[in-house]
């Protein structure tokens, strides 16, 4: 998918992915190969080798690492998503195995010490350490969020997998149309397009422009059909039925 993006001539600014390709160190190679920038999950098992007083270096896991730091290594950041969150992070040099020089890590917790925290997440980049800090680790990964969402969206309420063909062209002719379905709500959410004949509330999210489209499309058609019945009536003949 990657090398069919640039073929096309679309260079990412950076590649975001989660741990499941963030330990794949051959995956990350060949992203490298390519000269692309990656921002990756990694898995808390994960050994790396740090630096410590009077040069010496040690391995150690990831975890392992975040137990180990005190708290005043991590920095406070607030994100805003669909709910301001704080996290707190932490970022270092290390070196990794089978991979040539240095990269640089991240940890992201929910609290303010290992002990305490619920969520930790813990992640590698080829990003200059002069760019990556606290904020930067947490902004530029959030973006990823939103494909999940496009996702929620598409298989919940789009019908991203309600299909009934195995034909390859079939397959990629119905997500033409969900991903197509998806941009035209996307669009009139974003600019108020329904709200203008369809509704009397704002539509400020997906599933209320939605219910707007569908409600708009039930107008149409009642309408339509109001005026057109005798056509109605003969197409459903024609499949054999009588419209009474």
């Amino acid at each position: 998918m990657i090398d069919k993006t640039l073929n096309r001539k679309y260079q990412p600014g950076i590649v975001i992915v989660d741990a499941g390709y963030g330990n794949n160190t051959s995956f990350l190679l060949e992203l490298e190969k390519r000269q692309l920038k990656y921002l990756g999950g990694l898995a808390k098992n994960r050994k790396i080798t740090v630096n410590q007083t009077d040069n010496i270096q040690q391995t150690i896991r990831l975890d392992e690492l975040a137990q180990r730091l005190p708290k005043e290594a991590f920095t406070e950041i607030q994100i805003y998503l669909d709910q301001p969150k704080t996290l707190w992070v932490v970022t270092c040099e290390v070196e990794i195995s089978s991979l040539t020089g240095k990269r640089n890590i991240a940890i992201v917790m929910n609290a303010s010490t290992f002990s305490a925290a619920t969520d930790i997440d813990y992640f590698i980049t080829n990003i200059s350490s002069s760019i990556v800090t606290p904020q930067w680790i947490v902004d530029t990964y959030s973006q990823r969020n939103w494909v999940e969402v496009f996702y929620r969206e598409a298989k919940g309420w789009l019908g991203l997998k309600e299909y009934q063909v195995r034909e390859q062209r079939s397959l990629l002719r119905h997500f033409i149309l969900v991903f197509c379905a998806d941009t035209f709500i996307l669009w009139h959410q974003l600019t108020g397009g329904l709200r203008r004949r369809w509704a009397n509330k704002p539509l400020n999210t997906f599933t209320e422009a939605l219910e707007a489209f569908r409600t708009a499309m039930s107008f149409r058609f009642i309408d339509w059909l109001n005026s057109n019945r005798d056509v109605f009536a003969a197409y459903k003949a024609s499949l054999g039925y009588i419209w009474a």
